[in-house]
């Protein structure tokens, strides 16, 4: 079960981490003003924090060395502890400020994917594995959203602690300042490298973490083929390997995390070694009070703790980043099936039903580099009519079907309804007048009522009249003896059920939109001949007055039929009633021999 290394996927534009990043005040606009002042209190008790050691160094300088106050030794103990919960406080105030407007940015960063995941076309999910995009709806925007509330705020209030803590160091002790600035220079060229370095590895580990997820939900699709093919070993293998790729990724983050880490904090520590030495040699040769040494290094053990922090920040910026590119990959697909500016409207239905007509149609999949799908079609289906498409297999029947809800859109060509170009109609307009029923039916997971009136704007008594009829006509009165009749909630694809009685409920709910045109991938083909006929005659008295094209896989589908349409290699041959293409069609004639002797292996 290979599944598309994520490498196959749409290439993200190379840009750099602040423009990536700035891309995320679309969503954070809102909430900036609250995660501005959580960063302002965050800020403030960084600097009560720097603070404390000026006022040991009054203290060691005064009362402590010279006035010999325990009065004045007690105040400035509490001056400290006045600091420090003062600090505490402004700690929680950031937390309490900044927590909810982070979680709504993630809120509606992934409501505003999952519509533009609705209103992208179906190539778009056609390439993408599922696993990927669930990954950038799920763990991608949980990284970006504890980024927005904790890595930009400390990353910022760290490194205004450093630069006002190293200002008041070389203010204290010029010289010792200057060599804490010296051993700053290899932590700056530490930080570049392995930017560089840890930027790729954490854009790798988001893409095997969609490749992984994708594998997981291809295999618990697809656990009854695995089953009865006794493959689930295979599966497991495939699953172990990518975990194990995915594994030795993460360790490699670790690993180069761990190396900054470690630079970070010893190469500071060093330093300060060096400075102890230094300063103790100019406090004994009274070129710097023993007040102002104490200070120097209880700053320096303020600055200090945010120097060791910036390599894990840096590596929750970074990781950032990567999830904001992946997100902004999937943001910035412009949809090719879109509303027209100035849409139209189609004219009222009339109760002979509406005109379909495709003139000089074709359709090329995008960027492939095959052959037109479709190359001149030419069809009209009359008000009310029932017309069959018959072709062999690879010959566009569905492909067709799909462009006139527009599912697709023609590359050549159109298609209209009662004389309106489908593109020229929004696609909210089109989809009410026209419904499809596929022959592989996609139930959700939501009770037999929900899934029938999934596209019908009715509601209350209506509803429930809508729903009865619909199922009566499609033969889906099987629901009724369900454990909760109506209600009763349909596993996940409707797995649950039979692949007839998942078509029947498929076809009940293209029914119970009333559409004006209805659109049968042959929904039918769990059926037998006999149930399909009856259905189909029940289809005439419900549906009169709307058109519809259905393909037919079956023989006794195409009897029912008004007309008769044979796709031949992307092209309409030939357009008729039953027994007249019989008598002039040559490949007519052959396709129902295959049909026919299809059928027959089926029963």
């Amino acid at each position: 079960m290979p599944v598309a290394p994520s490498t196959e996927l749409p290439p993200a534009k190379a840009a750099s981490t602040t423009a990536v990043l700035l891309q995320l005040r679309r969503w954070a606009r809102p909430a900036l003003p609250r995660i501005a002042l959580g960063g302002l209190t965050a800020l403030g008790a960084s600097l009560l924090a720097l603070a404390v050691p000026q006022v040991l160094r009054v203290i060691v300088n005064g009362p402590l060395l010279t006035e010999g106050s325990t009065q004045a030794v007690v105040l400035g103990a509490l001056v400290v502890l006045a600091l420090g919960v003062l600090e505490a406080f402004l700690v929680w105030c950031r937390r309490a400020l900044i927590l909810t407007p982070g979680t709504a940015v993630e809120r509606d960063m992934r409501t505003d994917l999952f519509r533009h995941l609705l209103d992208l076309p179906v190539e778009f999910h056609d390439r993408w594995p599922g696993g990927q995009l669930l990954s950038r709806i799920m763990s991608d925007l949980s990284t970006i959203r504890r980024w927005t509330v904790f890595g930009l705020v400390m990353l910022l209030v760290s490194a205004t602690t450093v630069l006002v803590g190293v200002a008041l160091m070389i203010w204290t002790s010029p010289v010792l300042g200057t060599v804490y600035l010296v051993g700053a220079v290899p932590m700056i060229w530490l930080g570049f490298r392995f930017r560089e370095g840890y930027k790729a590895v954490a854009r790798r580990a988001r893409d095997q973490t969609g490749d992984l997820a994708t594998t997981v939900e291809e295999s618990v699709h697809g656990i009854r083929v695995l089953k009865a093919f006794g493959r689930g070993q295979d599966a497991l293998d495939d699953f172990a390997r990518q975990a194990d790729a995915l594994r030795t990724t993460e360790v490699h983050k670790a690993r180069t995390l761990s190396r900054v880490s470690f630079a970070l904090g010893a190469v500071p520590e060093a330093v300060l070694a060096v400075s102890l030495a230094i300063g103790v040699t100019l406090t004994a040769n009274d070129q710097l009070s023993v007040g102002a040494l104490v200070a120097f290094f209880a700053t320096a053990a303020v600055v200090n703790n945010p120097v060791e922090r910036l390599g894990m920040l840096l590596a929750m910026t970074l990781d950032a980043r990567a999830a904001t590119d992946r997100y902004m990959q999937v943001m910035t697909t412009r949809s090719s099936v879109r509303d027209p500016a100035e849409p139209a409207k189609l004219p009222a239905a009339g109760a002979a039903g509406s005109v379909v007509e495709l003139a000089g149609v074709g359709f090329a999949h995008p960027g492939g580099s095959s052959a037109a799908v479709l190359d001149g079609v030419d069809l009209r289906l009359e008000p009310g009519e029932t017309l069959a498409l018959v072709g062999l297999t690879g010959s566009g029947k569905t492909t067709l079907l799909q462009l006139v809800p527009r599912l697709h859109d023609v590359t050549a060509g159109s298609v209209r309804i009662d004389g309106v170009d489908v593109r020229d109609l929004t696609r909210d307009d089109l989809r009410r007048a026209v419904s499809v029923a596929f022959e592989d039916p996609i139930l959700f997971s939501a009770s037999v009522r929900d899934n029938v009136l999934l596209g019908a704007d009715v509601t209350g008594p209506a509803a429930d009249a809508l729903l009865q009829e619909a199922l009566a006509v499609a033969r889906a009165e099987f629901v009724h003896g369900l454990p909760d009749g109506l209600g009763t909630i349909i596993g996940e694809e409707g797995l649950s059920l039979s692949g007839g009685q998942r078509q029947r409920i498929a076809l009940a709910r293209a029914i119970a939109v009333r559409p004006r045109v209805l659109v049968l991938d042959d929904p039918l083909s769990a059926l037998d001949v006999t149930t399909e006929a009856e259905v189909t005659g029940r289809l005439r008295t419900m549906l009169r007055g709307t058109t519809t094209l259905v393909v037919a896989h079956r023989p006794s589908t195409v009897a029912l039929a008004d007309r008769v349409a044979v796709l031949e290699d992307g092209r309409i041959t030939g357009v008729g009633r039953h027994a007249d293409l019989l008598t002039s069609h040559p490949h007519y004639r052959y396709v129902l021999t295959a049909l026919s002797e299809h059928e027959e292996v089926r029963s």
